[in-house]
This record gives C-alpha cells, structure tokens and sequence, in this order.
C-alpha cells in the first residue's frame, strides 16, 4: 500500500472509531506510520485529507454502480442510489448517528475546524449525487440543467428522511420514506432544463 493509501485508510479508521474525531495532521501521520511531511506531501491541506477520506468512505459505502444498470429504468436506479445512504442508519442507529451530529457539528462553538469538517462531508455527498444526475443526463433520461441545484434538493431531502428515521412515528417509517423519494425524484426528473 502506497503512503497515500495508507494514510487515507488510517484516517477512514479513525473516523470509523468516532464520526466527530478530529484528523490531525500529527495523529493521522502516526496512525499511518508516515512522517508528518509525507502526509503534508499528499495532502498539503486539512480538507484536503479530509476530501480525500471522505471520497474513499463514501466509494466504500455507497456504490454507483446501481445508476449505470440501463436495464432498470432511470428513476428506480436514482431511487435505489439515494435509498444506499440512507441504509446504514435505521432505529436506534440512527438516532445514535444524529446525536453524533448533534453533539460534533451544533453543540460546540462554530470553529473553522468544525465548519470544515461538516462542510466536506456535505460536499462529498452532494458530488455524489450530482454524479449519479450526470449519467441520467448523459443517458438522455434527465434534461440538462442544473445538476448542483437538483443534488441540493436530493440531499436535502435525504437529511429529512435520515432524521425521520431517527424520531418516532406512528406509521411504517419505510412506506413514507419511499413515497418521499419517489416524489423528490419525479420531482427532479421532471425539472425543466
């Protein structure tokens, strides 16, 4: 493994360990076993690193391959591809992946540092979703348009649902959350260019 690839997999680790952990530039290079300077090297910036793991967790987790099935039609793939960020968190994980939210990103001063870390990891998912919006468009199944302004709206509906997950409710939680992304997408399907 190259150092690149092992300080992008220690960090990952290290955030798996704790979602709110801060990545250092000095326990990250200890993690890895690499000086400071080689990790400088590749990522010469904190939201740099942090990108970089952030992309490799989201490749990791959440996979595109879904959005090039040709054979499924378009909203389902896109249906299926928003429904795999949502399934690592039902019930009580959930409600433990929000209060990790909470307590990491609204609870302490808003620092650059906290700033940071939230905004990437919003980029990140935002860069996927606009990704799967591409191939749509691509295949002829979306009007051009814009894809930064439809994968905001996606995301945003995606942090309502995953909240929903985490609160109590009276009826079936999944019937609702799907009727919710069938809506959004016809929704951005339908978008004019």
């Amino acid at each position: 493994m190259s150092s690149r690839d092992r300080i992008i997999a220690a960090a990952a680790v290290m955030l798996g360990e704790d979602a709110g952990a801060r990545l250092s530039v000095r326990a990250v290079a200890e993690r890895a076993g690499v000086s400071t300077g080689s990790l400088r090297h590749h990522f010469p910036t904190q939201r740099a690193l942090q990108d970089a793991v952030l992309a490799r967790v989201y490749d990791e987790v959440v996979s595109d391959d879904r959005i090039h099935d040709r054979t499924v039609p378009a909203r389902e793939r896109l249906i299926d591809c928003l429904r795999l960020v949502l399934t690592p968190t039902v019930g009580e994980q959930a409600r433990q992946a929000w209060l990790t939210v909470f307590r990491t990103f609204i609870v302490p001063e808003q620092t650059d540092e906290i700033r940071a870390a939230y905004l990437g990891m919003e980029r990140e998912g935002q860069r996927r979703v606009e990704y799967w919006l591409s191939v749509l468009v691509e295949e002829g199944a979306l009007a051009e348009g814009d894809n930064t302004r439809r994968a905001r709206f996606l995301c945003t509906v995606l942090n309502g649902l995953s909240i929903e997950r985490a609160l109590p409710a009276e009826e079936s939680i999944l019937r609702s959350e799907a009727e919710t992304l069938h809506t959004a997408v016809d929704c951005v399907l339908s978008s004019p260019a």
